[in-house]
């Protein structure tokens, strides 16, 4: 039955009907949500409201298409949900807040690190040029690869592999997002960071303080981290 459920999930959208339309209230309560989380912690993060764009893909993504069918009912409130295999799909609060922070173009190419369900990979695909993610759970990263190919999403490029070492072959990317912590700032996504560029990812250990960094790297390459807010993720696994 489980496997029937998923097969539902990952319908084209158009096969939903109208049942896409029916959320968009739920998802413009949750966008107020996020809204309200930004104003109250502006004085960390320096902003007060998410880039209307960002606002706008928010609104676009169906999310319920993105958690497993036995929580679509809490696919809109503003919490992390469980995905299967002990990940999680973010909560929308961060979804919004890493995507803000990446100061995402139409023209940048982005390397995602921890695909999960798709949700933020898909997020990224509506402001971007184009989103390489990289799973290193297998079951996960080919559930999402057929998800995001199925809504339409063919902007987005999924591969399995420990996404510690980044994805060098279509290096130096504009922006990287990692969704899992790491324990420290990975080298090879600070070599793989376009001068210029921003990657944002929380580091810290499972069961320890976390926090969501905001690395830039200037034109003539110089690296800077700035410390935002504490975070709880599940942790970058890998050989490293």
């Amino acid at each position: 039955m489980k496997s029937l459920l998923w097969l539902i999930v990952l319908l084209p959208l158009h096969a939903f009907g109208n049942e896409t339309d029916a959320y968009q209230s739920d998802r413009e309560r949750l966008l107020e949500e996020i809204r309200h989380d930004f104003r109250l912690t502006a004085p960390m993060i320096g902003n007060d409201r998410p880039d209307p764009k960002v606002e706008k893909a928010l609104l676009e993504v169906p999310r319920h298409l993105f958690v497993p069918p036995e929580n679509r009912s809490l696919a809109y409130h503003n919490r992390p949900l469980p995905i299967g295999y002990g990940q999680t799909i973010s909560q929308p609060y961060i979804v919004a807040l890493m995507t803000d922070l990446l100061n995402p173009r139409p023209d940048d190419v982005i390397l995602e690190v921890g695909t999960g369900s798709g949700y933020q990979a898909a997020v990224l695909s509506r402001l971007v040029k184009h989103v390489y993610t990289i799973e290193i759970i297998e079951s996960l990263a080919k559930l999402a690869k057929v998800r995001l190919e199925k809504l339409g999403y063919h902007n987005v490029t999924a591969r399995i592999g420990d996404g510690y070492y980044g994805w060098k072959e279509h290096a130096p990317f504009d922006g990287i997002i990692v969704t899992a912590a790491a324990s420290h700032i990975p080298q090879p996504l600070v070599d793989q960071l376009k001068p210029g560029g921003r990657m944002v990812i929380p580091v810290g250990g499972q069961f320890l303080t976390q926090s969501l960094l905001l690395v830039e790297k200037n034109d003539q390459g110089k690296v800077t981290t700035r410390q935002l807010l504490p975070v709880a993720f599940v942790p970058l696994t890998g050989k490293h």
